[in-house]
């Protein structure tokens, strides 16, 4: 399976970052070892002064598909959750002064935390979804999938031209603005909704 990252998706957090807005989809990947599941503890590495976190909406793909138009996108997906892009900042700032991919900054093992799935046909709009992050009890992040850039089903037709989808395959849709640093034992809380679908500490 592939977990697909969409970079720069909210306009606020590109400003924040200091990044010009793109004008098309931001994508990186990271390897399946970065998945963390189950509510498991992140233990922070020793590699970065700087590990951020960015809450993002995650949806999986169900179905087998290449060069998927648009409007049939939602048919590629049915489950969707939260999940916390979480980032090397040192690094990632070091290697894109450089000109260097992000891989190393965004790739590494447990990097990738993800919630419980929730079914698509439970939710009434998925290009309107609440949605936010909080650590220790204090809301951090917080948005709708309406303030996305591109829209998940524009995210689907551009990366699928590049990579078939594959069943299983987790594409991360961006982070909005209020990304900060972790520390060993933050409690992050995640929710769509009102509904709590991540729920793990810092170590």
């Amino acid at each position: 399976m592939k977990i697909i990252c969409i970079g720069l998706n909210y306009h606020k957090h590109a400003q924040e970052m200091g990044w010009k807005l793109p004008t098309e989809p931001v994508v990186f990947l990271k390897p399946d070892s970065s998945l963390l599941k189950n509510n498991k503890p992140f233990f922070l590495p020793d590699f970065s002064e700087n590990i951020h976190y960015e809450v993002e909406v995650v949806v999986k793909i169900s179905k087998l598909g290449k060069s998927i138009s648009a409007k049939f996108a939602p048919r590629y997906f049915d489950e969707v959750t939260l999940g916390i892009d979480i980032t090397a900042r040192d690094i990632q700032s070091r290697n894109a002064a450089a000109g260097y991919p992000w891989e190393l900054s965004k790739g590494f093992d447990g990097a990738a935390p993800v919630g419980s799935f929730v079914p698509v046909s439970a939710l009434e709009d998925v290009n309107n979804l609440d949605f936010r992050l909080e650590i220790n009890g204090k809301v951090v992040q917080q948005s709708n999938t309406s303030d996305l850039i591109f829209s998940i089903s524009e995210i689907i037709e551009y990366v699928s031209r590049f990579f078939t989808l594959k069943t299983g395959d987790l594409i991360f849709t961006g982070t909005p603005s209020g990304v900060g640093q972790l520390k060993r034992n933050d409690k992050l809380v995640a929710f769509l909704g009102d509904k709590p679908l991540l729920d793990f500490v810092i170590k």
